[in-house]
Order: C-alpha cells, then structure tokens, then sequence
C-alpha cells in the first residue's frame, strides 16, 4: 500500500516531502489514510470503492463541486477558516480531482481537519442540536445549487417504489423457513406500505422539491470541534439529487434510537424524543426560509419513512438469504429489522403522545 499512497502523493502534492501514513478506519465502504508531510501537513487520501459506485468520476465530481459551491458561499471566512469549515479538495499536477492507479482505483484527496472530533453515537441533546444545526445549514448554503447538476451516484438509492419492487421479488424467491420467521414482519411492512409511499409521491408529483441531499447523514458524519460545537459535513460520497426529508429523516433514525441497530432485546430500542426535539431545533434554525411549509409539514412523516426503509431493506435481504449486508450470525438481518420496526412502533407511540 505505501507504494500506491506515494505515486498518490506525487500526483497531489509534488511540492512536499512524504512522511508517514495511518489508515483511518471509521469508515465501512472506501479505504481512508492520513498521510502526514515532512513539512507538517497533513491530508486525508481515500480510495473510492468502485464496486459499490457505478461511476467514480461522477461521484467526485459532485463532492467538489458542492465543496466549490460551499466555499463561494462562504467566502467571507479566511482561507484558514474555509478549510475547516467546508472539505478541501486537493487537484492533481494536471488539474484533475482525482487520480487513477494502476489497479485502475480513483483516489481523491482533502485538507485533514485538526483539533477536531466525531461522535459514533450522541447521548447527550446538545450534540444532536450541533448536529442538527450543521446539517441544516449544509442544506441551507446548496438551496440555490441547481441538483440536475449532480450525478445519481446510486441510482433510486431512496426510491419506495423501487424498494418495494425489491421485497415483493424477495416474496417470491424467499424459503418457507425464511417466509415463516418473519412473517410478522412482512404483514407489518405491508401494513404500512401506502403511508410509506406519501413521500416518494410528493416527490415524484414534484409538490416537494428535488435538492441537493447528503443521503447518509448520520452523526458521525458530522464534524465537531474540540468544544463540541459543529464544524464541518463529511464523507460526502452519496451527495445526489433527493429531497429534504432524507436527510432529515436519516439523521434522525440514528441519532434517536437508544440502542445499536442490530440490539436483540428489543426492549432496549426505544425513540428519544429528546434528541428529536434538539436535532430539529438546530435543523430548523438553519434551514431558515429554504424550508417550505409543505416539506416542514412532512418532518415527522420523513423520520418514520427513513427508519421504515432500512427495516424493508433489512428484511428484503433476509429473505434474500444475506446477499448484501454483511451478517455476523445467523438471522442478523431479521434482527436488524425487527430493530427498526421496533423503532417505528416506539415513535409512534411518542409521537401520539405529545400530538
């Protein structure tokens, strides 16, 4: 590997000394290293998995020039105060924003961000308010980028319908054993299917508006300062086009669930209400007037959709016999989504309370 991060090295940073490296592991999908100069400087390099994003270039297309976008936007902040705020993409000798080795692998790479932090999991309100706040104005500042812009890096990645094309070929290859185990499951998604499909049909009618969305907006792909207050959106490889209510939703599903996403004890998965309240308090203040009253209208429903369709997609590959997430034991994915139907069931519950 050292020999790939120093013809990466020589690509990027041809004016400055290679030092040493450190692989970050936080991430699940691309191969993520810290390359320290002799100079002092140090940089994030990643090697984009090209076997989960059909097209590479796009990808990286579209994290710069959102990043581009972001700088302009906040161009009344120093350079320093930029590149700590908003990712630094890095060009190649040759102009380029990415770089291809020999294996035929596409390496972009970032300014680090020092004295700075990630949560895994938030236990404390006012993380999810810095959270929500970040996020929001990450929504905020890319309002007026035009999203026909962006290339659909996974294509129908929050599609209902096409999630629910998934299932119901799940229901037709699956085992009876399968079939039988989660059965209950399967009547509860099904259950749910027209309340589930209201937000695709708003966007599909255009009635919400298509924007630029993060897609995987979990807290620990927000960046907090040694004080705990926001800093920087990361790990921006799913920017595409979507609607407000995936990131919303998405930031909500993991930040308000007491328990990990694949906790056995069910009793142990429960909807933090307060962490609800917080995130939305900082989403919304800034958001700001890029919200409409009708995507604001749909806050509650975007939660309950998003935790909804990592159940569906947890449960479609059970019956799938395990073919995408990796499992760890036997019916791991059946575990998952009971977790997650768990969750819905838990918020409507608190939602019905305080309604």
């Amino acid at each position: 590997m050292i020999g790939v991060l120093r013809d990466v090295f020589d690509v990027f940073l041809a004016g400055e000394e290679f030092d040493s490296f450190a692989e970050l592991t936080s991430g699940h999908i691309n191969d993520t290293f810290l390359v320290t100069t002799k100079q002092q400087h140090k940089y994030v390099f990643q090697k984009i998995n090209k076997g989960v994003f059909p097209d590479v270039p796009g990808l990286i297309g579209n994290k710069v020039n959102i990043s581009n976008h972001l700088h302009h936007k906040l161009s009344n902040l120093t350079k320093k105060e930029r590149q700590r705020r908003i990712l630094t993409f890095l060009q190649t000798s040759g102009g380029e924003s990415f770089y291809t080795d020999q294996n035929g692998d596409f390496w972009n790479v970032t300014i680090f961000i020092d004295e700075s932090q990630t949560f895994e999991t938030v236990t404390d309100p006012e993380v999810a308010y810095e959270g929500g706040k970040l996020f929001g104005e990450f929504i905020f500042l890319t309002t007026d980028f035009d999203s026909s812009k962006l290339v659909e890096v996974i294509p129908n990645f929050h599609n209902m319908y096409f999630r629910f094309d998934q299932f119901r070929e799940s229901l037709q290859n699956a085992s009876e054993e399968r079939l039988g185990k989660a059965k209950s499951y399967i009547d509860r998604a099904n259950e749910l299917k027209k309340e589930m499909l209201i937000l695709q049909d708003l966007k599909d009618s255009g009635q919400i508006r298509t924007r630029v969305t993060h897609n995987d907006t979990k807290i620990s792909n927000a960046l907090f300062d040694l004080e705990g207050k926001g800093l920087c959106v990361i790990d921006t490889d799913t920017i595409m086009p979507g609607i407000i209510h995936y990131d919303f939703g998405d930031a909500i599903r993991t930040i308000c669930n007491t328990a990990a996403e694949d906790e056995k004890d069910l009793e142990k998965v429960e909807f933090n209400m307060d962490f609800y309240e917080a995130y939305t308090k900082g989403f919304l203040e800034k958001t700001g007037d890029a919200v409409s009253d009708l995507e604001r209208k749909y806050f509650p429903l975007a939660a309950k959709t998003m935790i909804f369709i990592m159940a569906l997609r947890f449960l479609t590959d059970y019956l799938n016999n395990d073919i995408y997430y990796k499992t760890s034991f036997p019916g791991h994915n059946l575990v998952r989504s009971a977790n997650q139907f768990k969750l819905i069931q838990s918020f409507e519950e608190v939602m019905g309370r305080v309604s």
